[in-house]
């Protein structure tokens, strides 16, 4: 069964709706999760909420209350890149938590204290699969871009480009967003397969604020195609 995670309902809806049928609905700590099957598939879905606290807890339990065999975490993301354009795609390399800070203690940025973890990497297979399925949306008359990187995920709505040239420089960062790291670390810690896709729906700059609303729902249609097209592979 595979796990698939959104933080917000505009990213959920339309693979919602690809649900057939929807077998239940559970709730646990303020999360709804839909169980059900896409192309014969079994899937449960959640909408986490915003943020790297509200993703981690969902992951926890939709590991500990459905078992999946993977998590796929979709959504969507702000661009590092000047090769990502608005509704392009990025499926994550690795992850990691650009606002987790104790440099102070003489640890690099980014490193998780108590561990030797910096970067989290995805699951090879699932990642191999994704920008496979992301191909595929290209044809008559359309064209899609999907890059391979890293994704780097915190607290904060990036809106400044020297924010934007920080995570770039400091981790070679392609595409910023505020949960993917989160889910990376849960699922690292519970041996369990994942992976991180995304769609560009804003250009992380002082003109994110105007470019989201406007993009959110082109960028989370894209993704909800590829979650089509990677569960009948």
């Amino acid at each position: 069964m595979t796990g698939i995670i959104c933080a917000m309902e505009v990213e959920l809806e339309k693979i919602k709706a690809m649900m057939d049928p929807i077998e239940g609905e559970f709730e646990y700590s303020s999360v709804k999760y839909y169980l059900g099957k896409i192309s014969g598939k079994g899937v449960v879905c959640a909408v986490c909420g915003v943020g790297k606290v509200f993703a981690a807890i969902c992951a926890q339990t939709m590991i500990m209350k459905f078992h999946p065999d993977e998590i796929i975490n979709v959504g969507v993301a702000g661009s590092l890149s000047a090769e990502l354009d608005i509704a392009d795609l990025v499926v994550a390399r690795k992850l990691v938590q650009h606002d987790m800070d104790v440099t102070a203690l003489g640890e690099p940025k980014g490193k998780i204290l108590g561990s030797d973890i910096l970067y989290i990497e995805t699951d090879e297979g699932i990642r191999d699969k994704l920008i496979s399925c992301a191909f595929s949306l290209n044809g008559g008359g359309r064209s899609v871009k999907a890059l391979q990187g890293t994704i780097a995920s915190g607290d904060q709505f990036i809106t400044k480009k020297s924010q934007k040239q920080l995570l770039t420089e400091e981790f070679g960062a392609i595409a910023c967003e505020m949960e993917g790291a989160a889910i990376a670390q849960v699922c690292y810690v519970n041996k369990l397969p994942f992976c991180v896709l995304r769609a560009i729906s804003d250009s992380a700059d002082d003109k994110s604020h105007m470019d989201y609303p406007e993009f959110v729902k082109i960028a989370a249609q894209n993704t909800a195609e590829i979650i089509m097209h990677y569960m009948k592979m």
